[in-house]
């Protein structure tokens, strides 16, 4: 069988497919304008079911409050009858009492006290009246009152004065004895207009009819009603039966037919707008989410590819976010981190007082830029990290909490350690320079002292030989100077050797008080030995209340030395009257922190201009022999103390070279000397 013949014979299918895409959406347009057309119906419907019950509601709302107005001021008129026929009730209280009821209810026009006979008693009025004059209707309320001993209401009719009213007669009994009676008088048009809400009466027509629907009284403020929306409540008072109706201002809602037309035809273009608008949106949502995706993607694997850790927190100081760079640096998951709140299970024991600070800030607020501290890794080990923190803000600038990078400066501090101890050791080389330099001179200054120590103990042996030889007798003053001669002699050559072996002993630096005097006193006789070979004269002027400085006493005797030296050697080509070496230390009060500032003065060649940028450069000199580290170290030295090096023009010739140093307070002192003990 061919193809043909098979499609004859199967074949319809293909063509029902495609009549069934053609007539699903027909059936649905269908739907939709059916349920187009049955909508305003039901709308209409329900509008009108609505207003109904909304009518009902409201007029058994009017019915319940008219009640308990009538039911209030009834109470009040069975207490005033009671203390009537108690007798405790004066004309003065009595009128007093009513007149306040009167002001209270509104509605009440007059009350009247009658007597057995029917005559008036009192009144609250100046209208001299008594039972005849009212009318029949009442006269008979009053009569069932008087036979129950019951409250009972009249039915309303025209009274005294013209409009219909309703009385409310209340019998009086001093036991079982009738002594009258007290009669309320209602205008039934005061009924309506007082206890009905005008925003009721704006909306509603209301009548209040009898039992024979005769109506009684009416109040239309919003126009009369349309007969639409009404609805009855029967107002039932003892004695009396009365109908209270509502008859709704409002019309049926009406919805004209071309309205309906062009609402379908509205709603259904729109609603094809409304289905391109949807497929482009869906296309270009789409699109915004895959390239949402590709950028999300993108920057997880820069996250993830960052060897500096990053921490988010909230205000509260609750880990938001982690990425693996800082997991793997503490050595703890993602799943255990986020979510927690400090402690923290990174922070080191020994530095909780400083994390707890810090928290205190991120809670106020505020936080440190920049600062560094130590963590812990999950396996116990400690290790230095530098953390930098920024506010986190949303897309519409507000703060939602703190971002932190976390940098591991374990490296960085070993090389530091590294640097400082090759610093400390060029220092020391540096020390050893200078005293290969001044060796020669240390050598021939020892000779002197030790060839005078030898003159001395040669003549005290030969005084010793001398007295055997003849009369036997030593002088005792003689010997005695020659040996004081030695003494100081070995004294002074002690002193060189001690100050050469603590200026060139390796050494921790160390930081303790020490005086500027004390300073030079150490360092004196070496810069001397130097500046005999070149006959310079040193002058020294140190303000005696120089308060003590805080440092390592090698170190600044170093840096001393150094300036010394070379402000020495500046002036070996100058005329020997210019060759004067000045040592000033004094206070500088001006700053908000006191300084001490050293200064070395020299009357020497200067400093070429081209040589003042590079001065303090390492491995640059002048010298032919030199190293080109000595003011390097020096500058490295006074930074290490928290002071500075520099220099300038001396006005009279030469160079000035300045370092200060912080003065030490007496509280800092105070502190200094008891870490030190």
């Amino acid at each position: 069988m061919n193809d043909s013949g098979h499609n004859r014979k199967f074949g319809g299918f293909p063509h029902r497919r495609q009549a069934w895409r053609w007539l699903l959406p027909v059936l649905l347009m269908l739907l939709f304008l059916s349920t187009l057309l049955w909508l305003p119906w039901q709308a209409q419907r329900m509008e009108t079911n609505e207003r109904q019950e909304q009518l009902i509601a409201d007029t058994l709302w009017v019915e319940q409050t008219i009640r308990f107005q009538l039911s209030r001021n009834e109470e009040s008129l069975r207490l005033v009858a009671a203390e009537i026929a108690a007798g405790s009730l004066s004309t003065q209280k009595w009128h007093d009492r009513l007149t306040a009821l009167l002001r209270n209810s509104r509605e009440l026009s007059r009350i009247v006290w009658l007597d057995t006979t029917g005559r008036q008693v009192i009144s609250t009025d100046e209208l001299p009246t008594s039972l005849a004059d009212f009318s029949k209707s009442s006269q008979l309320a009053a009569q069932r009152a008087r036979n129950t001993r019951t409250p009972q209401y009249s039915q309303p009719a025209p009274g005294l004065a013209g409009p219909m009213q309703m009385d409310y007669h209340v019998p009086l009994y001093l036991g079982n004895n009738y002594i009258g009676s007290l009669v309320a008088t209602y205008p039934t048009g005061s009924i309506l207009d007082r206890m009905v809400p005008w925003w009721f009466a704006q909306d509603n027509e209301i009548t209040l009819t009898d039992d024979d629907d005769v109506i009684i009284d009416k109040r239309s403020a919003g126009g009369p009603g349309r007969g639409v929306y009404t609805h009855s409540r029967a107002l039932d008072l003892p004695g009396v039966a009365l109908m209270l109706r509502t008859n709704s201002v409002k019309s049926a809602p009406k919805l004209l037919p071309n309205l309906l037309v062009g609402s379908v035809i509205a709603l259904s273009l729109g609603l094809l707008w409304s289905l391109g608008a949807l497929w482009r949106d869906i296309n270009r949502r789409l699109a915004a989410e895959g390239a949402l995706r590709h950028q999300v993607s993108f920057r997880t694997a820069m996250e993830n590819s960052l060897l500096t850790g990053l921490r988010a927190r909230d205000l509260e100081g609750r880990i938001t976010y982690v990425n693996p760079a800082f997991c793997q640096m503490v050595g703890i998951p993602p799943e255990d981190l986020v979510g927690k709140v400090p402690p923290m299970p990174y922070w080191a024991p020994e530095a909780m007082e400083e994390y707890k600070g810090r928290f205190t800030q991120v809670l106020a607020g505020t936080v440190t830029p920049q600062y560094e501290t130590v963590f812990l890794r999950a396996g116990g080990e400690r290790f230095p990290v530098l953390i930098f923190e920024s506010p986190l803000l949303d897309d519409s600038g507000k703060q939602t909490g703190w971002m932190g990078s976390i940098l591991d400066i374990s490296d960085r501090k070993r090389i530091e350690n590294l640097n400082r101890q090759q610093q400390e050791k060029l220092q020391s080389s540096a020390r050893l320079a200078s005293m290969g330099e001044i060796a020669s001179t240390l050598a021939h200054e020892l000779n002197q002292p030790l060839a005078a120590i030898s003159s001395y103990t040669t003549g005290a042996l030969n005084l010793l030989n001398g007295s055997h030889g003849q009369s036997g007798r030593i002088d005792p003053e003689t010997l005695k100077a020659a040996l004081e001669k030695a003494s100081s002699q070995a004294q002074r050559a002690g002193h060189i050797i001690r100050s050469v072996h603590a200026f060139v002993k390796k050494r921790e630096p160390t930081r303790e008080p020490v005086t500027i005097q004390a300073l030079l006193d150490n360092v004196i006789p070496l810069i001397e030995l130097q500046a005999r070979q070149f006959f310079v004269s040193i002058q020294t002027s140190i303000d005696p209340a120089l308060p003590p400085v805080l440092g390592d006493g090698v170190l600044l005797e170093q840096v001393t030395l150094n300036l010394t030296r070379n402000a020495i050697e500046a002036m070996q080509n100058i005329i020997p009257e210019r060759r004067i070496l000045r040592i000033v230390a004094a206070q500088d009060a001006a700053l908000p922190t006191p300084n001490v500032i050293v200064s070395v003065i020299d009357h020497g060649h200067g400093i070429p201009d081209d040589v003042v940028e590079r001065l303090f450069s390492p491995f640059f000199s002048t010298k032919a022999e030199g190293m080109g580290m000595g003011l390097n170290i020096c500058r490295t030295a006074v930074e290490f103390h928290g002071g500075t090096l520099t220099h300038e023009r001396n006005p009279q010739g030469g160079t000035i070279f300045r370092f200060s140093l912080p003065a030490l307070s007496k509280n800092m002192l105070d502190s200094a000397t008891i870490g030190g003990k």
